[in-house]
Formats: C-alpha cells, sequence, structure tokens
C-alpha cells in the first residue's frame, strides 16, 4: 500500500517540555514515510512549541502546520486538524504524549483485517516516572461489537467512561457522518459528549492490542492541574452527553448511565472545590445545581440510591435547589 494510510492530529499549546519526544515516536511508526500524515496544530503557544513542531515536519512524508495567534482549545483544535484529514485512517495524540514504535502500524492493520469504524485500546499511564497499565473496560478483544452494546452495565466502568481520543484509531467515513467533532470552545471534557454520540450512532468497533500509548500525567500546564474557570466546561459538556442521550430511540435504556456518571463527576469536582477561588466555587455550585434540575427526577433519584454515602450527602443538597 502507498501514499497516507494515516492522518496524526496533534494539538499543542505550550508543550516544548514534551513535544520532541512525541515527534520523534511518531517518525517511527511505519517503515514508509509517506503512510503517515502529521497534522501538527500550534494552539497559541507562548513557548517554542511551533518552532519545534516546524523542524521535526521533514521527518514526514506529508506534514501541515497550523497556527492559533490565541488558544481557542483542544476541542476546536483538534475539529481544525480534521479538515486536513489525508486517507482513510486517523487518530489523535496530545503534545505531551509518545508512542512506542509501530503502534500506528499495528491499529491501521488492525482497522483493515475487521473493517469497522474505530478501535480502541489500553494505555499506559506515566506519573513522575512510574508506569501503570490502564485496560479498556470491554471484555472482548479483537472481536468486532456493535458500540452500544458497550456503554452498559449502568453500574460498571464501560467504554462511555473511557473517552481519551488518543487510545485508538477512526475511519475517515466517522468525519462525513458528522461523528468525529468535538463539541467547539470547550477546553475540559470535551470528549465526553464525543465518546457517548460515537458510541450511540457508529456502526461498529473493536478493542485491540498494540504497542503502547504513553499519557503523561501530572503535567503542571495541563487543564487538569489548573483550577481555574475552565475546569467547569464539564458542565456545558455532561449537559450535552444528556441531550445526545435524551434524543436516542433507547433513552430509558442509556440514561441511568449518564445521569450516574454526570453525578459522579459532579461530585468529583465539588470535592476538588476547596482549590478554587470562593467566585468559581459558588459557580461550580450553581452549574452543578442547574445541571442536576435539568434532569428527570426519576434518573436523579435512582443514580443518588446507587451511591456511596458520603457521595449521596454531596449531591444531595443540588436536587432541592439550594447553592450553599
Amino acid at each position: 500500500m502507498t501514499g497516507t494510510q494515516v492522518t496524526v492530529i496533534l494539538p499543542a499549546k505550550d508543550a516544548g517540555p514534551f513535544i520532541g519526544t512525541t515527534l520523534a515516536t511518531l517518525a517511527r511508526q511505519f517503515d514508509d514515510p509517506d503512510a503517515l500524515k502529521l497534522v501538527a496544530i500550534d494552539d497559541g503557544s507562548s513557548d517554542d512549541t511551533g518552532e519545534r513542531m516546524r523542524e521535526a515536519a521533514s521527518r514526514f512524508g506529508s506534514a501541515e502546520l497550523l497556527r492559533n495567534d490565541s488558544p481557542v482549545g483542544l476541542a476546536s483544535a483538534r475539529n481544525q486538524g480534521l479538515a486536513h484529514v489525508e486517507g482513510d485512517l486517523f487518530c489523535f495524540v496530545d503534545g505531551d504524549d509518545w508512542m512506542a514504535p509501530g503502534r500506528l502500524a499495528s491499529l491501521a492493520e488492525a482497522m483493515h483485517a475487521f473493517d469497522t469504524d474505530f478501535v480502541r485500546t489500553d494505555h499506559v499511564t506515566v506519573t513522575e516516572g512510574r508506569r501503570q497499565l490502564i485496560r479498556a473496560p470491554h471484555p472482548w478483544r479483537g472481536v468486532v461489537c456493535s458500540p452500544r452494546d458497550a456503554i452498559l452495565p449502568d453500574d460498571d466502568t464501560t467504554m462511555v467512561d473511557y473517552p481519551y481520543a488518543w487510545a485508538g484509531m477512526f475511519h475517515s467515513r466517522l468525519i462525513d457522518q458528522g461523528l468525529a467533532a468535538f463539541p467547539e470552545g470547550l477546553f475540559t471534557a470535551e470528549d465526553r459528549p464525543w465518546i457517548w454520540r460515537l458510541h450511540l450512532t457508529a456502526r461498529s468497533f473493536a478493542v485491540v492490542d498494540a504497542p503502547a500509548l504513553l499519557y503523561r500525567r501530572g503535567v503542571a500546564t495541563s487543564l487538569t492541574q489548573i483550577a481555574d474557570r475552565r475546569q467547569l466546561d464539564f458542565l456545558p459538556a455532561f449537559s450535552q452527553t444528556l441531550d445526545i442521550v435524551a434524543a436516542d430511540r433507547d433513552v430509558d435504556l442509556y440514561m441511568p448511565k449518564a445521569v450516574w456518571t454526570t453525578l459522579a463527576v459532579c461530585a468529583h469536582h465539588l470535592r476538588r472545590s476547596r482549590a478554587m477561588t470562593p467566585a468559581l466555587r459558588t459557580d461550580l455550585r450553581r452549574g452543578v445545581r442547574d445541571l442536576i434540575e435539568a434532569v428527570p427526577p426519576r434518573y436523579v433519584d435512582d443514580a443518588l440510591r446507587r451511591m456511596s454515602e458520603p457521595r449521596r450527602r454531596m449531591l444531595a443538597r443540588f436536587t432541592r435547589g439550594a447553592v450553599r
């Protein structure tokens, strides 16, 4: 096979200390350098991220470099990359992560062998040099399945709880079907409505084994480490998720799962809110109240009954409309 097989979408902001490793490992994915097209988006970096992207471009058979003067966020930057996909297959990688050699060749082979809309993989987290394998929560490996069948049960971790866009590969027909794009303007949790729409609408997928993707945790510039207003983007993200499920033909089947996950994430952010400013903490609590009040009470009551006592106590006040 000749020509571009896989387009890699790489958005990054202020990833200068790490992106050299990311780019070097991308250059070791195929024996034929023309098999990979790099679409790199410098999302308003204030460091040398863009310069490092330009320096690395010659290592690839095809490369396009995009620059945003001001940051637009990971979701919008990924969407910019989708407009430049060539070939049948594409994937995502973040600027502080890296891949074992041959990962993308292995995933491309699986995509062609199974003829699926997408494949998913495990990944490895790296925290201060310590590595941990995180397995995709699906019981079958190398088996083509309906993505809808991987959403439930609602009381266990499933594939919609594994939303990482970089943990897999996708067929370009998903772009044509409107299933690949992320909600515009979200800086965090953008992958939650994305993964739900994908699993409710796509035709087929498989979880496969492949050389590792390594995800760097604890990076100081990561939004998961910063308690600012962008953290509250999880609220519109989950509101969109609930709207997607509410419009599905099997809403009563899948809504309990969506609501339970929404409440669990709300509890997580409320628990972390001590690190926020008082004004941001007030906005968080108001947003959680509004999000919960928009859900039919029967789903909320059911989810609360199945939660631990500390979570129930933390969330119960918001079911009565009080912001404290």
